[in-house]
């Protein structure tokens, strides 16, 4: 049995450069940009990559949600376990949810491929070093309350820094630490709760890490700032 029959489609050579198929960034959809469209972060790589996150816990537990949906393994590095488990019976997680541990008690994650790990590190504004650190197919995002003593040398060796609302006095040293360009720091004392600026070379974006209906009741961002109640 035979089907219709086509007139052969051809293309020249020439034309092939015109062909392309528009797609975006891989990985954990944080929120949306300025212009409204969906702001990608790629967690998940192939070599080590370290964020940090200078701003507020509910931003932290959004992207670590978020992560694990993606079907990464996500660990978490605490002081105040009691703030992580609690976001997870909120949102309905449990005990089986992600493992929280004290600090400095994270064990080896055996991150490979096909079982990419994300461990977030809310060590407080002066985290010590961690035992486990940044790899293949292991990402570490480190959350500061502040811009403490410790945070240059964080920023410094960080892949992606995301920053929210913090006082002038802190976005000054941020520029002189980091070089973020002048409009950028001084949009920081002025960012609405939620909002925030995300830095890697070449790229600089603000974002908002909108929730579904459930996470936007259960899990309100109430200040930028980390450990104020929610």
């Amino acid at each position: 049995m035979f089907g219709p029959r086509h007139g052969r489609h051809t293309l020249s050579a020439d034309d092939l450069d015109g062909l392309a198929l528009p797609i975006g960034d891989d990985g954990v959809v944080v929120g949306a940009d300025a212009q409204g469209q969906p702001a990608v972060l790629g967690l998940n790589r192939p070599a080590p990559y370290d964020v940090v996150l200078i701003g507020g816990l509910w931003t932290a537990q959004v992207l670590a949600l978020r992560a694990a949906a993606t079907g990464a393994r996500v660990a978490v590095e605490t002081g105040r376990p009691q703030a992580w488990t609690q976001m997870m019976h909120a949102v309905g997680g449990g005990r089986n949810g992600l493992p929280v541990y004290d600090v400095g008690r994270v064990p080896p994650q055996g991150a490979s491929a096909g079982a990419p790990v994300l461990v977030v590190r809310d060590c407080g504004m002066r985290p010590p070093r961690g035992r486990v650190v940044s790899g293949p197919w292991q990402s570490v995002l480190t959350l500061l309350p502040c811009l403490s003593p410790v945070a240059p040398r964080l920023v410094r060796q960080a892949r992606l820094v995301g920053v929210q609302r913090m006082s002038p006095d802190e976005a000054a040293e941020l520029r002189r630490t980091t070089g973020l360009p002048r409009p950028d720091v001084d949009a920081l004392p002025a960012l609405v709760d939620g909002v925030t600026l995300r830095r890697e070379p070449r790229v600089i974006s603000a974002f908002f890490p909108r929730g579904t209906s459930l996470w936007s009741a259960r899990l309100r961002p109430g200040s930028g700032r980390a450990g104020l109640p929610g």
